[in-house]
């Protein structure tokens, strides 16, 4: 009987490798974060071009002291901007769009200034300009508010959107550190510029929360916009005086709507430990979003280091090399009017007043004019003198300011009296 042998089945023949897109980065500005991003760069193009297919080569920097714009403009397929300032950083940008090269930026100033100009150059060119860095740090704000977010009805958006000044108030709240010593605390382990003048005084700050503002309203909201406030006259005493009221310290970014028109300020406040922003420790950034449809989501992530920012700025390199679509950053769907007066507030009072009776008594009468009410007190002996401090309940902002200055005029203050916001709901 004769038996058939099995026929052995032959291997398909493997398919060839794909082979790898090619895009070339030109540099400008090979300082912190430049320098990080350099470093990211190195460490990942490998595990890229494994994952991805897509080899990023870096063909060139320009520094202050070596460099030709031109000559890696004509190198590249993406520049990325990591000189920070306006200029001559916007007119480097503008001149890559307008030559068909993709740009990403972590320049917050720039596009806080000139975002809406050149995102209509870049569209007009069909190339991508990215700014994911410019905002949050490693929150991923932008993909939410112009994609899951897009058709949604926003009412509020609050931040902690600059993660050195967060870290500064906590090593001056947790280690009695003074304000001095903070700052150089953060510029030590890399949370701080060597100038962190924008950082400290609420520029950076009001930067990103014009282009947050622009993002989350589809309106209109520039720079000259947002009212801001620094951090540079917090006194340290009453950041632990704070904690006996359950109150943490943060500078707050917020755009709120009111009616046909949109507030945009950044300030100093202290917020409730209930408030989601109170556990936001160290370089930390964090952006709580206010809708019907929605509630409430709130995204936190760090914010500032150069290696945060850099590795956020390889990411929309990737994103720009993959060919994944550019979200329309400045399509302004609305027109809303800024408006930031009339606003309302709870408040902290610091001052130093003789201690004697009644003038607890006068203090509050001189606020009730005002039709301002104290929420709580606490009064500490000093010899002849008294520390007193006091939460108001929710007032409205002028009125409070007209009550200080006349409560500083009744003869009982020993000091002129300090006033933090407070914010006690998210």
């Amino acid at each position: 009987m004769h038996s058939r042998g099995k026929r052995k089945r032959e291997a398909a023949p493997a398919a060839p490798e794909k082979a790898p897109k090619v895009v070339r980065i030109g540099l400008l500005g090979r300082g912190t974060v430049g320098s990080a991003f350099v470093v990211e760069l190195e460490e990942l193009a490998e595990q890229i071009l494994k994952d991805l297919r897509i080899e990023l080569k870096l063909v060139g920097a320009l520094r202050r002291s070596e460099g030709d714009f031109d000559e890696i403009l004509g190198e590249s397929d993406v520049i990325v901007e990591l000189m920070g300032g306006r200029h001559p950083a916007g007119d480097y940008v503008e001149a890559a769009l307008r030559q068909r090269r993709h740009v990403v930026t972590a320049n917050k100033q720039l596009v806080a200034h000139s975002g809406q100009a050149l995102s209509r150059v870049a569209a007009e060119n069909e190339v991508h300009f990215r700014y994911e860095a410019a905002i949050a740090g490693t929150v991923p704000i932008i993909p939410i508010l112009r994609g899951h977010l897009l058709v949604t009805h926003i009412e509020r958006v609050i931040g902690i959107v600059n993660g050195t000044t967060n870290f500064v108030l906590e090593e001056m709240a947790n280690e009695g550190l003074t304000f001095g010593e903070a700052v150089r605390r953060a510029q030590e382990l890399g949370f701080a510029e060597p100038d962190p003048t924008e950082d400290i005084n609420g520029e950076d700050a009001a930067a990103k929360m014009a282009i947050l503002s622009r993002l989350a309203f589809g309106s209109d909201v520039s720079f000259a916009d947002v009212d801001f406030e620094g951090i540079e006259k917090v006194d340290p005493d009453d950041l632990g005086y704070a904690k006996e009221f359950g109150l943490a310290l943060k500078l707050l970014g917020t755009a709120e709507r009111r009616g046909r028109s949109l507030s945009v300020r950044v300030f100093p406040c202290f917020v409730s430990n209930k408030h989601p922003l109170a556990g936001v420790h160290g370089p930390f950034n964090a952006v709580t979003i206010d809708a019907p449809a929605v509630e409430q989501i709130t995204m936190s992530g760090p914010g500032a280091g150069a290696r945060a920012t850099a590795s956020i700025v390889l990411n929309d390199v990737v994103a720009v090399a993959g060919g994944r679509p550019q979200i329309d950053y400045f399509g302004a769907s609305q027109s809303l009017d800024i408006d930031n007066a009339g606003q309302r507030s709870c408040f902290y009072i610091h001052m130093i007043v003789a201690d004697q009776p009644g003038v607890l008594a006068r203090v509050a009468e001189q606020l009730s004019e005002h039709a301002i009410s104290i929420e709580s007190a606490v009064q500490r002996g000093l010899g002849d003198q008294a520390r007193l401090m006091l939460v108001t309940h929710e007032c409205d902002e002028k009125a409070f300011w007209e009550a200080l200055l006349d409560i500083a005029k009744l003869g009982v203050t020993r000091s002129d009296p300090r006033a933090i916001r407070v914010r006690e709901q998210a």
